[in-house]
């Protein structure tokens, strides 16, 4: 009977081994560039493309030097994910350690800080480096349960030879990510892995589900902290005339005054006291307040003209979208999703519809929704430089990309057929 890779999957619950050795002639005909038995499965098989390209070498274990005690001591102490260790451990750690397990908790960067479970196989993992420091990020050691998470954000489950990296192929892992609830940003990847007999395609959900409630927990944490903040601007509001409000450092709303409520507002990566220009705003007085910022919009008329918008892609892990204008100008560090739709806006200044974005972005023009909802979020941060019907950079502004020196490494992790027809190998002499 013909198998599907998701039967496979499905196999290694009643039958491990078998399974195991049909992904492993996946694998080694995918990575070697000959006809394969089955696919693999699309998250895997991306993954498996973005190492070829990166020119990770699947037969040679790679580690990079883990950090010292002192580091990840430090890199705990301002995690954000210290504050969801309990409910990670509740959740996780108990049930691991009775089913072989061990759960791994790394930071966005890709370097494990926290590792709880299973004796025997916390011993085993330190024979691979999955161990307190590693760099276990999806272009150093491969395909697996943390770096593929946290390279495109989204829960994934590696099994057997599902891993690049043949020094892994006796594992299986399951992880999801855990983001911020204030701006979205990833804080890190919760992981659980065992030997290859201990797969099961429930562990995928049981992970995920324990690291939704993790965001859950800091997404009350954020709201008593509002309430905090609204206790103290309340007062200072009612004495001041015109339009003010008061965020939070991340831009979230704690009160308003003399205008309309709203979420959110784009503040500057860098804030600082002093008259500044916010895209939804316009000119304000900013000022601290109570952990947070008092806000006054000036009514005063500001410079318009020409507006120079500079999308920069040339780091690997860092993008950025810097605006300069009459009216002022600030700096935005984009999410990999974000990066990806204001990319394809800019290869296209006629604009692009929902449908041809969602083209562009997941090879399916149904997802209009997901689109809509993304753009809406880039217009939080770009307001009127950004047009719709269709989507488009406004007329006043001259886009200009800054591209990496090989563009074979735009947008690495990017799986979006829009992007991937750029990414041009370059013709050396």
């Amino acid at each position: 009977m013909a198998l599907s890779p998701m039967d496979v999957t499905q196999l290694a619950v009643v039958d491990a081994t078998r399974a195991a050795r049909v992904l492993s002639e996946i694998r080694s005909a995918a990575l070697s560039g000959r006809p394969t038995p089955l696919p693999p499965r699309p998250v895997i098989g991306q993954s498996w493309k973005r190492m070829l390209r990166g020119g990770l070498d699947p037969e040679r274990e790679s580690r990079a030097a883990p950090l010292d005690a002192d580091e990840v001591r430090r890199r705990r102490e301002v995690s954000e994910l210290r504050h969801v260790m309990p409910v990670l451990r509740e959740g996780l750690v108990s049930i691991a350690d009775v089913t072989r397990h061990i759960m791994v908790v790394a930071d966005a960067d890709g370097r494990v800080l926290w590792r709880e479970g299973s004796a025997p196989v916390l011993r085993k993992a330190d024979g691979i480096g999955f161990e307190v420091g590693a760099d276990w990020r999806e272009d150093v050691v491969g395909t697996n349960g943390v770096g593929t998470v946290a390279a495109i954000r989204r829960p994934v489950q590696v099994f057997a030879s599902e891993h690049f990296s043949r020094s892994q192929t006796g594992w299986t892992c399951a992880g999801a990510p855990i983001t911020d609830p204030r701006d979205g940003r990833l804080l890190g990847v919760v992981d659980v892995s065992g030997p290859l007999d201990t797969m099961h395609p429930a562990t995928l959900a049981w992970v995920d589900s324990v690291a939704k409630l993790a965001e859950a927990r800091l997404r009350d944490m954020h709201t008593r902290s509002l309430e905090r903040l609204r206790a103290v601007a309340a007062p200072a509001l009612a004495r001041i005339g015109g339009r003010a409000l008061v965020v939070d450092r991340d831009g979230w709303t704690a009160a308003v005054t003399g205008m309309p409520y709203t979420d959110r507002v784009a503040l500057p990566k860098s804030l600082t006291a002093g008259m500044r220009w916010l895209p939804a705003l316009g000119l304000c007085s900013v000022e601290p307040m109570g952990g947070g910022w008092l806000v006054r919009v000036e009514d005063r008329p500001v410079r318009h003209g020409v507006t120079r918008i500079v999308l920069d892609l040339r780091g690997p892990r860092r993008r950025s979208l810097e605006v300069v204008g009459g009216a002022g100008s600030f700096r935005h560090e984009l999410s990999p999703r974000h990066a990806e739709l204001l990319f394809l806006l800019a290869v296209h200044p006629a604009g692009r519809s929902a449908s041809e974005l969602a083209g562009d972005m997941f090879g399916d023009p149904a997802r209009r929704v997901t689109v809509r909802a993304e753009m809406s979020r880039v217009r939080r941060y770009l307001g009127g430089f950004l047009e719709h019907r269709p989507y488009r950079f406004c007329d006043a502004a001259e886009v200009e990309i800054l591209f990496p020196d090989d563009l074979t490494d735009l947008l690495p992790h990017s799986t979006a057929p829009g992007v991937e027809r750029h990414r041009v190998p370059v013709t050396r002499p």
